[in-house]
């Protein structure tokens, strides 16, 4: 390595819905220079896709047989994150409310997460600066190996507030609702729960302003790469 050449360092985000990991991961891989990686996007993207193509998303089965089948690409720029499938831009389809209820249950199949855990390794140890990759188990199953590892939480009313908040207009309540009965899928499932990493940085974020969200994981990437 040359002197002054710094090493491509890999940030692990997870954390349940509604903590802000999203416009964190961004805003922090955007300050530093790294590149980004929405993980949740590409769940959603085969799961666009399952719905799209009929597939019985009650069986796991039928949704195992064609997890190899789409082609999903996901572009690595913070400022303009992309994703295709087979060659479709699937930004705006994939954030739908029929493909967030449906997500779950089509991430919860071992062949699915096997195929996309292998498409994010592929993007993490592919860039040349380095990546932020937010999800759910990049800590702890994705990327174990992550130079830095931060878990983010906050009250479950703190969080449906902002989510109800991006959804302009939606019940708060029900919204906490969905939230808590998503956190519990996917924490409760056999393959990839959402965990905490034993390594992992912890940041509430229930009492913070987002950009001292981003002042705090700017600081611990910075002091990473540092070798601190």
């Amino acid at each position: 390595m040359e002197n002054g050449a710094v090493k491509p360092v890999i940030v692990a985000i997870d954390g349940p819905s509604g903590t802000g990991k999203s416009s964190t991961s961004k805003a922090v891989a955007t300050q530093l220079g790294l590149s980004y990686l929405d993980t949740g996007a590409q769940y959603r993207a085969i799961t666009w896709w399952m719905v799209n193509n009929g597939i019985d998303l009650t069986d796991p089965t039928a949704i195992a047989a064609v997890a190899g089948k789409p082609e999903i690409v996901s572009g690595t720029d913070p400022a303009h994150p992309t994703i295709t499938v087979d060659g479709v831009d699937v930004a705006g389809p994939i954030r739908t409310e029929e493909v967030t209820s449906k997500v779950s249950a089509v991430s919860a199949v071992p062949e699915v997460r096997t195929r996309i855990s292998e498409l994010q390794r592929s993007l993490a140890h592919g860039t040349e600066t380095g990546i932020v990759v937010e999800g759910r188990d990049i800590g702890t199953t994705v990327l174990p190996d992550a130079d830095l590892k931060i878990f983010l939480t906050a009250s479950a009313e703190a969080r449906a507030a902002r989510r109800s908040g991006e959804l302009k207009g939606a019940d708060v309540n029900a919204t906490r609702e969905a939230l808590i009965k998503r956190d519990a899928a996917d924490s409760t499932r056999k393959t990839s729960p959402l965990a905490k990493a034993d390594d992992a940085v912890e940041v509430d974020t229930t009492a913070l302003t987002l950009a001292q969200v981003i002042e705090c994981v700017v600081t611990l990437v910075e002091e990473k790469r540092a070798g601190k």
